[in-house]
């Protein structure tokens, strides 16, 4: 690959831990943007930055002298309270991201947004990559964020400076430190704290490391004003907890809970996160989400590089 300094944002997240992994392993030149140290980064040959993307002068100091940057940091949530965290990070956060790589010389963006952030299809569609996205065609306050924060990385392309999109689905895997959405779901199964099933609904899952590899190849290979999807395979949300369960020891749920009784009991539980602070898994929207169609295609992703040979 080249050797060229790459910085990474959100280096301590899901995705961006793995990209480091992946980084790391390819002898690659790079630093990462931090807010605060970590052990997870002991024993990695990179350089730190410290700061954060809603401060535009960490950035600029720690995008100088990069050939790429790719743009992890962001915040989720599967609710629909914390919108004006969301616009913040998300929006404010990127085109700060992206102010800060022009004035930097930066001559490659490569942004991971996610599905969230396209315009769900209905029945079994075939979902391909947007060439535009629209905030006001998306249900969830994360996902209009998202639609938002890649549109404007989209017009933000120029001869030099090149920008490419990454769509991941709810990415598993290891070097889930912080505990994702999708991370909190297994632990809770694991634990036995999901003692009934879901007989509706699933979800396209995909494993983080190959997310990983696709960003990297997005840098290499990927055209400028483009997005590629990086998804896996659909597995019906009662695959899933059983799966789980049986893999943990624990014996499958018995019940299987319909829609229309799971969004009843959703706003009691969206009540207690609020009161526990707790991170939301199951809400309103998280429930809609399952019923949503994630046929995703990545032969866009296949034709301009090959993940698995």
């Amino acid at each position: 690959m080249n050797n060229g300094l790459s910085v990474v944002t959100g280096a301590s997240g899901h995705v961006g831990y793995a990209l480091v992994r992946e980084l790391e392993d390819r002898g690659a030149n790079y630093r990462i943007l931090i807010r605060s140290d970590s052990k997870i980064f002991d024993g990695l040959n990179c350089e730190k930055a410290y700061g954060d993307v809603t401060d535009p002068a960490s950035l600029e100091k720690a995008f100088e002298g990069a050939d790429v940057v790719y743009h992890l940091a962001g915040l989720i949530d599967v609710g629909n309270g914390r919108q004006e965290a969301l616009r913040k990070v998300n929006v404010e956060g990127t085109k700060n991201v992206v102010a800060a790589c022009k004035k930097c010389g930066v001559s490659r963006l490569v942004f991971v947004s996610s599905v969230d952030a396209m315009k769900p299809l209905s029945c079994n569609s075939l979902i391909t990559e947007p060439f535009k996205y629209d905030p006001d065609s998306v249900e969830s306050a994360y996902g209009k964020t998202k639609a938002e924060a890649s549109q404007f990385v989209l017009d933000s392309a120029e001869e030099n400076f090149k920008t490419t999109i990454i769509l991941p689905s709810a990415c598993i895997g290891p070097y889930d430190f912080k505990i994702s959405t999708a991370g909190q779901m297994v632990r809770m199964i694991m634990r036995g704290l999901m003692p009934v099933s879901l007989n509706f609904g699933g979800y396209n899952f995909v494993d983080v490391r190959d997310v990983a590899k696709g960003i990297v190849a997005a840098a290499e290979r990927g055209k400028s004003g483009e997005s590629y999807l990086i998804t896996g395979e659909v597995i019906s949300a009662d695959q899933i907890i059983n799966l789980v369960a049986r893999l943990s020891g624990r014996k499958a749920p018995l019940i299987k809970m319909p829609y229309s009784l799971t969004m009843v009991l959703a706003p009691l539980a969206e009540l207690y996160y609020k009161i526990s602070g707790a991170n939301p898994v199951f809400t309103r929207t998280s429930v809609r989400i399952l019923t949503h169609n994630c046929n995703f295609s990545n032969k866009r992703q296949k034709k301009n590089w090959v993940i698995h040979p």
